[in-house]
């Protein structure tokens, strides 16, 4: 008899494997790469060229450690981050205000990107038919609607893959179109923050961690990958799409800061016009192409933030055949149209957005680095010492954003 203990081999995944696991992963990049990353990207490049591109990475590389703990969650408990939080209190006092935060202030902020992803895919549409943006926001509100209220989730899942594939191609193409130095853009990589840039740094990590993303993912993941045997699969999934995400947020920022450096930015239709010497008339059709697929792609993920999180603490499932759930996707998507249809700035609308998201950030971040870093949660599965490390520092970047989101919020209401 052999007394030793033999390691059961990591599972081997076939190529065919790996490629079916992409998809989730997705979702969150078709939902961060909305029209507040576009427009934010654009910003940075036209204010400060390509000296803030290391923001860029490290909102990716911070997104790519917390969606994998998301992740990682929903396999390893079968459960979603709602439910998680609600058991990490004894106290029910505690239990109930952590709860009641995040069950308010995710859908509020839901509601707003809603406006703006409406709003935002609109304008790009508007530039092409020359439709008002409050026809067209509401127009595109009710399609998106019935998608993702009567398709199959596969097809939601489908589209988005063609989406982010779309605004890779455009924005990608843009910035070797425009032809930037590329040893300048090299410097931006190295960390620093020129006066008055500080904002714009928040923005962009605000715009790439999404708080209900986090909800999301640990639900799909769960969806999507059987048992703990798949968790280097749902790492796969997670490096490929959440990067494509940040070369297409690094191709925004690139592009603005060659052509539109210290032009002020109104829309993203300032780099448009920029590009037409090197495009001609159709870099207006071009941008405005990716401009709809980063809208379109974000409000389809959107009332879907609010729904997760609303059915993991009340216990509804997951799904529209739960008529509570079916109900907040409408709401969500009501609010949204309501608010394209007003004709808002979409700039107004988005910034309004990422105030909440930067408040109601850093209590997810931090629910979530403490609830996977737990072996009664996740038994042999917790954060190893480089992910509870990479996690930590996210989550005191995303306390400095919040403690400046509610600052600038309280400056602006007593004002």
């Amino acid at each position: 008899m052999n007394d030793k203990t033999e390691t059961a081999a990591p599972p081997q995944h076939s190529f065919r494997d790996k490629l079916r696991a992409i998809g989730p992963a997705v979702v969150i990049t078709g939902s961060f790469i909305g029209p507040g990353t576009i427009t934010t990207a654009t910003r940075t490049g036209a204010d400060y060229g390509y000296s803030l591109l290391w923001t860029v990475a490290f909102a990716i590389i911070a997104t790519i450690v917390l969606q994998e703990m998301a992740a990682r969650l929903g396999v390893v408990t079968r459960e979603g981050l709602a439910e998680a939080i609600g058991k990490t209190f004894q106290n029910r006092i505690l239990k109930y205000l952590s709860l009641g935060l995040v069950g308010l202030a995710i859908p509020l902020g839901c509601v707003a990107y809603m406006g703006g992803d409406l709003t935002g895919s609109a304008a790009g549409l508007s530039s092409i038919t020359g439709v008002s943006t409050q026809i067209l926001g509401p127009l595109i509100g009710i399609a998106i609607l019935i998608l993702i209220n009567y398709g199959p989730y596969e097809l939601v899942e489908k589209i988005l893959m063609v989406l982010v594939a779309i605004m890779a191609v455009v924005f990608v193409f843009a910035m070797f179109a425009v032809g930037p130095d590329w040893s300048e853009v090299a410097t931006g990589l190295i960390p620093s923050i020129p006066p008055g840039g500080l904002f714009l740094v928040l923005g962009l990590i605000g715009t790439t961690i999404v708080p209900y993303n986090l909800f999301i993912h640990a639900v799909n993941a769960r969806k999507s990958f059987a048992s703990t045997d798949e968790l280097a699969l749902t790492k796969l999934d997670i490096f490929v799409a959440i990067t494509v995400g940040g070369v297409i947020t690094a191709a925004v920022l690139i592009t603005a800061g060659a052509v539109i450096r210290g032009v002020p930015v109104e829309s993203v239709a300032v780099m448009s016009e920029a590009l037409r010497p090197i495009m001609g008339d159709f870099s207006n059709y071009f941008l405005s192409i990716g401009l709809i697929a980063a809208g379109l792609s974000s409000a389809i993920v959107t009332p879907l933030g609010a729904s997760y999180v609303l059915a993991g603490i009340f216990g509804w499932r997951y799904d529209k055949s739960d008529r509570r759930f079916f109900a907040t996707n409408m709401a969500i998507l009501i609010f949204g149209i309501l608010i394209s249809a007003t004709g808002l700035n979409p700039i107004a609308v988005i910034i309004s957005a990422q105030v909440l998201n930067g408040i109601i950030l850093p209590v997810a971040v931090i629910f979530l680095v403490v609830i996977t870093s737990q072996a009664r949660f996740m038994r042999e599965y917790v954060n190893s010492k480089l992910s509870l490390t990479l996690g930590a520092l996210a989550a005191i970047v995303t306390l400095f954003l919040g403690g400046k989101s509610l600052i600038s919020t309280l400056t602006a209401l007593l004002g």
